[in-house]
């Protein structure tokens, strides 16, 4: 039984869409006019290099196996096992369906990918990133500002997403590498999720997604300490273990799912 929304939080929803729309144009702005951000000749070079059972860069390669296992446990609690998931409105199903159709891709493209690193490999690696990135934005404009708003604005942000990632390989291709977009869309699925924090909520634990920016921000550190945590004993790359937190995010969100109640209607 789903109680309406309280009087006092239309002000905080109001306030809330406000700042998104301000974030939106933000980002949109800094991608336009900032200047270009090129990506390092290194990029390609990560620290654990080493093979094992014919697997070249076995470490990159295998720890993607993680989001393949998220990717697919989600599917089957979203789709083939309805029911252990509650959505005030079924619409709302359909944006979490992609997240995780978007975490097996993921777990191609990226294996694809770091069998042999290179730009034109990349593509398939970061393409499958920006469906997940977007098909979450599209979820929580879905369940905190409106269902119909979140399916007009769904196909849009996967179609930005994917052209982020064909611009910056274009860019490349031409010599003059520019990732701006491409970190946009990153910065602006992060940025969505904080400011969704100030919207009043349709679920319960809007927590987890505070947990969900950490396991990103997390990954991102250890993408960047790569070499760093490799040579802390050699055992485990920064690399391999940013697939892991990644990954970990996408375990909780479905986890909030599994877990999260209705509390009112908001629509």
């Amino acid at each position: 039984m789903y109680y309406a929304a309280r009087e006092d939080s239309v002000l905080a929803k109001r306030t809330g869409i406000w700042v998104w729309l301000g974030v939106t144009v933000a980002v949109i702005t800094v991608a336009l006019l900032g200047p270009r951000i090129a990506q390092p000749l290194s990029y390609h070079n990560f620290a654990d290099q080493r093979g094992w059972l014919g697997i070249p860069n076995f470490g990159d390669v295998a720890s993607n196996v993680a989001f393949a296992v998220v990717g697919v446990w989600g599917l089957m609690v979203l789709v083939g096992r309805a029911g252990l998931v509650t959505f005030v409105d079924a619409r709302e199903r359909w944006p979490y369906v992609l997240v995780f159709a978007g975490m097996v891709l993921v777990a191609i493209g990226s294996s694809y990918y770091h069998l042999a690193p290179d730009n034109d490999r990349l593509v398939w690696d970061r393409l499958p990133m920006t469906i997940v990135f977007m098909s979450l934005v599209a979820a929580m404009i879905e369940e905190r500002i409106s269902v119909l708003a979140g399916e007009l604005i769904l196909p849009v942000l996967l179609f930005v997403g994917a052209f982020s990632v064909f611009r910056w390989h274009l860019s490349e291709v031409l010599g003059v590498g520019d990732l701006r977009f491409y970190a946009a869309v990153q910065a602006y699925a992060i940025l969505t999720l904080l400011v969704i924090l100030l919207l009043p909520p349709r679920y319960t634990r809007s927590g987890d997604l505070l947990a969900v920016v950490g396991f990103y921000v997390l990954a991102k550190l250890l993408e960047t300490c790569d070499r760093a945590v490799f040579s802390a004993g050699h055992l485990v790359s920064g690399h391999t273990l940013k697939h892991l937190a990644a990954a970990a995010a996408g375990w909780w969100i479905l986890r909030m799912l599994q877990r999260r109640k209705p509390i009112g209607a908001i629509d």
